[in-house]
């Protein structure tokens, strides 16, 4: 039987255990990258480990984040990652130079390589034939320092790819069609792989916009082959060295083939406040709208821009429609600025931020309360873009340039009536390229010194697993709780290098007396104890979601079903993750209630059920654990730092 292209590159890259579908493996890490707003943590935890050097082929420090600079947080955060980079070997992007996930796409992806990523959308390097993976900092911490990274071999979904994508119809289309057959939930452990006659049609950054936003089903990752196409982008970036031609065997064999006709999908868009609510675009066509932002990880390319920037040459924003764009990199804002298109876009009335996740994460541009705002961003949750009662809508760069023009939603086929013709917008030949703003580690002289200010603190460690876990449910909450529910962004990422206060902020959009409510029972020695719904912990990569509730005395959390980057970072900090045996004894608990579980290290041990007693209610139920042998170990030393250190 022939493999699948997934297949290839994992077994050429497992050092631990065998490939075997659902059972852990440990994978070499060719590549890794860091955002500004994970990457300070995961720095202070590879200093942590003493090791004298990254060990991986090419590690990259972006700052991409947190460049709206309130406080001096920011700033000495930056400085801190500059000279971690500069000391460990390490490429530091500068604020400015873009978006980590475009720019390693432009200057560092390479087809068959393995690529870890402490922010959940690094699988944008599928786009270009890359094994790309989200994972929280720690993981990416020890992938640096050369150790495994650690995942369950996965099932791969074929999703086969006919016809050719009609005219006002694009790449954003397409993943969300993917979503509404796959939902949000229930994917944890797959990975999408893109194959099929329609595969040709598409160009390197269509491709990426399609594997980026996979994460939002909970894939491990999304995947297209390397072929021509690849070839061609690598070419116009002076890396046609790198590529490397990459594709499934004919015959290769996989768990479940989706068929989807490019030509039959038309115009869609997720309303809020889930990337999975998928409706048609034609079917929302009235609702006034107040905002359009263009730009993020996924849909900041050369080819979304000019064509937005196309679409609306003549044009000028609706007076009701505030216009933001915010290219991915600067090789981007370079070329478009090139080839007319900026002043396009700024003569339609767009506010030009900057190339970063800026309003995508909510750290700028919030909205008006209550507003509808339309954006070509990846994720709309509940209060995400910093505004909580504010509507927001992902859309494509076609959709979202229709909406600037008119002022609602707009299917943007319609703009035909207009006299407005869709823009054919070819990839350049050859990219204006400029690596100004990396500082390469072979250009740093000297000695070079750790710069700490004052809000970056150690990273706090948690005590090994407890005999018995008793304490209180200091909260219970419902179905797809995400991980901006759990630890805010925005405003708030200011303090990840500083563990208490941001713990302040936890669950802040659920619940604001969350924080107070755990200390109290900390303080009385109890232990914390939360209880989640369906695929609890979704979206982010942001390991502050298991690391501040750990600081916080969290010991366990009992949930329906827990999405696969969440749960390995609550196994790093020390938290047990259980799943209701019964999905119906979730009913059974209230907040508030006592809970105990008793000899939970010998069951560990010993690989025995643990039962879970209700204290409150008189009464028990049976939970279940999906742990390695590795895993168990993790959790019986207190996390990943302390079991490395036992090592």
């Amino acid at each position: 039987m022939g493999k699948t292209l997934t297949e290839k590159i994992l077994l050429k890259h497992i050092i631990e255990e065998s490939p075997e579908k659902g059972k852990e493996v440990g994978i070499k890490i060719d590549q890794t990258l860091t955002q500004d707003a994970t990457g300070t943590m995961a720095y202070l935890q590879f200093e942590a480990m003493k090791v004298s050097k990254v060990k991986t082929e090419l590690s990259v420090s972006y700052v991409d984040h947190n460049t709206v600079q309130i406080g001096f947080e920011n700033a000495d955060d930056h400085k801190y990652l500059q000279s971690v980079a500069a000391k460990y070997g390490i490429i530091y992007s500068r604020a400015g130079n873009g978006i980590c996930h475009q720019v390693h796409l432009e200057r560092f992806g390479k087809p068959g390589k393995t690529l870890l990523g402490s922010d959940s959308h690094t699988p944008t390097g599928g786009g270009i034939g890359m094994i790309a993976i989200g994972a929280g900092g720690l993981d990416v911490a020890v992938a640096m320092a050369g150790g495994p990274f650690y995942l369950s071999y996965p099932k791969v979904i074929k999703i086969h790819l006919t016809g050719k994508l009609e005219k006002w119809v694009s790449a954003k289309d397409v993943i969300l069609k993917v979503l509404e057959i796959f939902s949000t939930k229930g994917n944890v452990g797959c990975v999408f792989e893109y194959g099929g006659p329609g595969v040709k049609t598409l160009s390197v950054p269509e491709r990426a916009t399609i594997t980026n936003m996979g994460a939002e089903c909970g894939v491990t990752t999304s995947i297209f082959p390397s072929d021509e196409v690849t070839k061609e982008f690598l070419k116009a970036q002076g890396r046609e060295k790198d590529w490397v031609e990459l594709t499934a065997d004919e015959n290769a064999n996989y768990d479940r083939v989706v068929e989807i006709n490019l030509s039959d999908i038309e115009p869609l868009t997720a309303t809020p406040h889930s990337p999975g609510n998928i409706s048609k675009i034609k079917d929302l066509k009235g609702i006034k709208v107040d905002q359009v932002c263009l730009g993020s990880c996924t849909n900041s390319s050369y080819k979304d821009f000019m064509t937005v920037a196309k679409i609306l040459k003549g044009q000028v924003a609706h007076p009701n429609v505030s216009f933001v764009v915010a290219p991915g990199s600067k090789q981007v804002l370079e070329n478009i600025t090139k080839d007319d298109g900026l002043i396009n876009l700024f003569s339609a009335g767009a506010r030009i931020a900057e190339s970063a996740c800026g309003f995508c994460i909510g750290n700028s541009q919030s909205p008006k309360n209550e507003a509808v705002s339309l954006r070509t961003s990846n994720r709309n949750f509940l209060g995400r873009s910093g505004t909580k009662s504010a509507n927001v809508y992902l859309v494509s760069p076609e959709a979202a340039a229709a909406a600037v023009i008119t002022g609602e939603i707009t299917d943007p086929r319609d703009l035909e009536k207009k006299g407005i013709k869709y823009p054919k917008v070819e990839m350049p030949a050859k990219f204006h390229i400029d690596d100004s703003m990396f500082i390469f580690p072979k250009d740093v002289k000297g000695k070079v010194e750790i710069y700490r200010g004052p809000n970056i603190g150690d990273p706090p460690s948690a005590d090994p697993l407890k005999d018995t876990i008793s304490g209180e449910v200091t909260i219970k909450v419902g179905d797809k709780i995400t991980t901006d529910h759990i630890i805010p962004a925005g405003s708030k990422m200011k303090y990840r290098s500083n563990v208490p206060k941001y713990s302040e902020f936890l669950f802040e959009v659920v619940d604001p007396t969350f924080h107070d409510r755990a200390e109290k029972i900390k303080q009385m020695g109890k232990d914390n104890i939360i209880v989640g719904g369906l695929s609890y912990g979704q979206g982010s990569s942001r390991e502050h979601a298991a690391l501040c509730p750990m600081y916080m005395g969290v010991k366990a959390v009992i949930a329906k079903s827990l999405e696969r980057i969440h749960n390995a970072n609550l196994i790093n900090f020390g938290i047990i993750p259980l799943i209701f045996k019964n999905e119906k004894d979730y009913d059974g608990i209230d907040q508030g209630d006592n809970l105990e579980i008793p000899n939970i290290k010998k069951a560990l041990k010993n690989n025995e059920k643990i039962v879970v007693i209700n204290k409150t209610k008189g009464s028990n139920f049976e939970v279940e654990y999906k742990l390695s042998d590795r895993q168990k170990n993790v959790l019986l030393a207190g996390g990943t730092l302390a079991y490395m250190k036992g090592k």
